[in-house]
């Protein structure tokens, strides 16, 4: 993992009010710095290994940090340079840079790079690109370990700015809490690998990195319709239904029904023609309905999604059964899982703006579904607004068919009954999971044939 799993993550105004609700029960914003300057000092002891560390300060508070792990390293003994865009500029910072006795040496073309670097320039107060003299300086500390304090310099915490970071970390130390641009593209590959330091802030927000994958296992009383009954419909392109069917039994589902002409990958699914789809619709052992795996929009789609909807069953809708679904999704508030990729949903909601988290909690209040977005950082939001990011995904996955697989996750995480957002959360969990069981080479039937069942 590049980010610590289950992590609270904040945006840049929700960490200014957390700071504030500290310092309102009693622990000062100069303990919080206090604390934050010791977990940089702790974090570049450890990348220096005894070699010199060059320490850049901004202005702000992220300087202040900066200024303090400077003091504390120098403590310990280590060899210790400290260099400044100028002089501090707020109460806090001032305070902490008063505490640091050696010099400190300007931020320009003629300074000397250290094998490691502590940026601690902006962090989360950066809301415009560096500037280019600024850029290009720190350009020349490419090739050095690089350690940012809270946000790389030149990145916009809250994940929507697509800046191109001139100063890209090896080692991202975030405070307090992860923040959007830890997690969402362009911005997280720079950050490199992420560290939480819990420096005392209570970060009670909505929003949390992907918690580590767990298998469910049935209790003792379980059976096939206890377990789950999924029914996924197949379309014109019948491979990516099989592909899901066969996900939602891998991913834990008892019983799986795949209506159409598809053909099932293993022999456990049981399938059947169009002529019983009303039937199983009906049927009230079915726990979720998958449909829009290999089914491009058609006046067929849309009549099945509308007896899909009619019959109220929980819904996993992926591709063009998302749009065709949207006018009525409202009726069925907390009951449906949408899995679009970019393409699809900047055609769903192209209306929407801002980060991958602001859209995707957007399209999910404004359905009343969860949304699953997917991607590297695939992002998961539920119409409350809470949401999950799952950084970084697995790049095998980038192959045709995973989503189909993904879907049918879903479908078997929803048919068991419960929160559809933590059934979405779990889905994902898993798909990840297999990905990195299976490795390089990965193809989508990877995910749900296993080796024994090839043989």
């Amino acid at each position: 993992m590049f980010v610590p799993a289950d992590a609270p993550i904040l945006t840049s105004a929700a960490m200014r009010e957390a700071e504030a609700a500290c310092a309102v029960q009693g622990t000062s914003l100069t303990e919080l710095m206090e604390r934050a300057g010791a977990a940089v000092a702790d974090t570049a002891w450890r990348m220096t290994a005894g070699a010199p560390v060059l320490i850049l300060c901004g202005p702000g508070n992220n300087g202040g940090d900066g200024y303090v792990a400077a003091r504390l390293l120098a403590g310990r003994g280590a060899a210790v340079r400290v260099a400044a865009l100028g002089e501090p500029t707020t109460d806090l910072a001032k305070a902490a840079r008063a505490g640091w006795s050696g010099p400190v040496e300007p931020i320009d073309a003629r300074l000397a790079p250290a094998p490691v670097i502590v940026d601690a320039l902006f962090g989360v107060g950066l809301s415009r690109p560096l500037a280019d003299d600024l850029a290009l300086t720190l350009r020349r500390f490419a090739d050095h370990r690089v350690l940012a304090v809270d946000v790389p310099s030149g990145i916009g915490s809250d994940g929507s700015a697509d800046w191109q970071p001139p100063l890209v970390a090896d080692v991202t130390l975030a405070l307090g809490a992860l923040k959007p641009a830890h997690v969402l593209l362009p911005t997280a590959p720079a950050c490199g690998r992420v560290l939480l330091a819990p420096i005392g802030i209570a970060a009670r927000g909505t929003m949390r990195t992907l918690p580590s994958a767990k298998v469910a296992t049935p209790s003792a009383a379980a059976h096939k319709f206890s377990r789950g009954m999924v029914l996924v419909f197949a379309g014109p392109m019948p491979g990516a239904a099989g592909l899901a069917a066969a996900a939602a039994l891998r991913a834990g589902a008892g019983y799986v029904v795949l209506e159409g002409s598809a053909r099932a990958p293993l022999a456990a699914i049981i399938t059947e023609s169009d002529a019983r789809f009303g039937e199983r619709l009906s049927d009230p052992r079915v726990g979720a309905v998958v449909i829009g795996p290999g089914f491009p929009a058609s006046d067929d789609l849309l009549f099945d999604v509308e007896a899909a909807l009619d019959s109220g069953k929980p819904l996993v809708l992926d591709a063009a059964a998302i749009a065709a679904a949207l006018p009525r999704l409202c009726e069925m508030p907390g009951k449906a899982i949408l899995t679009p990729h970019e393409g699809e949903f900047a055609h769903t909601f192209p209306e929407l703006y801002g980060s991958k988290i602001d859209r995707a909690k957007a399209a999910a209040m404004r359905t009343g579904a969860v949304v699953v977005y997917k991607g590297a950082d695939t992002v998961i939001a539920a119409p409350d607004g809470r949401v999950v990011a799952a950084w970084p995904g697995n790049p095998w996955l980038a192959t045709a068919g995973t989503g189909d697989v993904l879907a049918g996750a879903c479908g078997a995480m929803l048919a068991r009954g419960g929160d559809a957002f933590d059934a979405a959360v779990a889905a994902v969990g898993w798909h990840i999971a297999q990905a990195a069981r299976i490795g390089p080479g990965l193809v989508a039937d990877d995910l749900v044939v296993d080796d024994l069942v090839k043989a």
